[in-house]
């Protein structure tokens, strides 16, 4: 082993020492993008490129290659294969979608001549979506069943105020993209600095935390209106997020918030405040922190992520601490390219195959049973 994977080992290990601790082997498989639009069809990502807009800068290139709404079929065999597999205390295998409640009305901001932001909850979305008509069945037999329980992500996994800034400038790549339907892209550096349309709570300028304030509470009520309970843990899209919203949060019902160890504070005009968190850890507003540990994209390519995940798990056990395992969806939807759903809920049976195997004690739940062990209150 090279001096940078022991150091790379080491680090793994020392990010695992701080909080709270337990024995038992518990995994959680957060899997974070359910409801949003991503990108809409392969016909609108092949002329978005013909037409020179960058869909391929950092990560974002599996993104826009398979990304979309999840059909009916992609829930039935992806609850196939969580349903195959059993944990010590029981449950099956679970997912907790970390879901986008909302995406942009772009006909009626439209027609508001972009004065406008209006939205629909994505279980409108869904209705126009070829395979994905009648999928809002599957999500409630998921969380009847036990395999797929969602909590909240955002409203949209958009930045509304600065999207809808891009448009009323005329931004030619922002226009290009809204007729297609999408925004996942990031505009003109020059022309828009510290701009991020994925990063819903990004701070242009400190004064948005009020509006983001009311897109809190707004998603809050809809994620109730549509599951018929409230959320409990929350999830920033992008992870850009201001602290002082943890208020808002806690008083619209959420206990839970995942964080990253080192976190930079988003605090307005594209600067940030460095802060570091572990699992457990209270926040004044009676907010409970929750930081992932092990990671698991099959989409993106040049890497064992079995082995990897293992690895991390086996990790996170030695310390002390659950497997929170993060996994997005793009991983598991077919609607763009049946190879990479394939592929992505191939290489999920065979983690979860090895998980049970490795550690017979293995016990598999929610990310909001995991916080109510973690305060007691199981």
């Amino acid at each position: 082993m090279s001096l940078g994977e022991l150091k790379k080992l080491f680090g793994r290990h020392v990010s695992n020492l701080p909080g709270w601790c337990t024995n038992r082997k518990i995994v959680v498989i957060e899997s974070d993008d359910w409801g949003s639009i991503r990108m809409p069809s392969m016909d609108a990502f092949e002329k978005l490129k013909r037409n020179g807009l960058d869909l391929f800068s950092l990560d974002a290139e599996r993104y826009n290659k398979n990304d979309t709404m999840a059909t009916s079929k992609d829930l039935e065999v992806l609850f196939e294969v969580l349903g195959r597999v059993k944990g010590s205390n029981g449950s099956n295998a679970v997912f907790t979608p970390v879901t986008i409640v909302a995406n942009p009305d772009f006909a009626k901001i439209k027609n508001s001549h972009f004065k406008e932001y209006y939205y629909e909850p994505f279980t409108e979305t869904l209705k126009r979506y070829r395979g994905c008509e009648n999928a809002i069945g599957l999500w409630y037999e998921g969380i009847r069943s036990k395999v797929f329980v969602p909590q909240m992500h955002g409203r949209e996994h958009l930045n509304v105020s600065s999207w809808i800034y891009a448009l009323q400038k005329q931004d030619w790549q922002t226009h290009m993209a809204f007729n297609e339907g999408f925004w996942g892209f990031v505009p003109d550096k020059l022309a828009f600095p510290g701009i991020d349309f994925q990063a819903a709570f990004l701070l242009k300028e400190p004064s948005d935390i009020e509006n983001h304030k009311i897109i809190i509470r707004e998603g809050l009520n809809l994620f109730e209106k549509l599951f018929a309970y409230r959320a409990t843990y929350f999830v920033p899209p992008n992870g850009p997020f201001n602290n002082t919203l943890n208020e808002i949060l806690a008083e619209n019902g959420i206990k839970f918030r995942s964080v990253a160890k080192i976190q930079k504070e988003t605090i307005g005009y594209d600067n940030f405040r460095k802060s570091f968190h572990w699992l457990g850890q209270k926040e004044r507003n009676n907010i409970t922190y929750i930081t992932r540990n092990c990671f698991f994209e099959p989409s993106q390519p040049g890497k064992d992520w079995i082995n990897s995940c293992l690895n991390e798990m086996q990790i996170a056990f030695r310390m002390k601490k659950p497997a929170i395992i993060s996994s997005h969806r793009v991983n598991y939807v077919g609607g763009l390219s049946l190879k990479n759903r394939d592929q992505g809920l191939s290489q999920l049976s065979e983690l979860l195959r090895i998980i049970v195997k490795r550690w017979p004690s293995a016990e598999f739940m929610t990310t909001a049973r995991l916080g109510e062990i973690m305060l007691g209150e199981e």
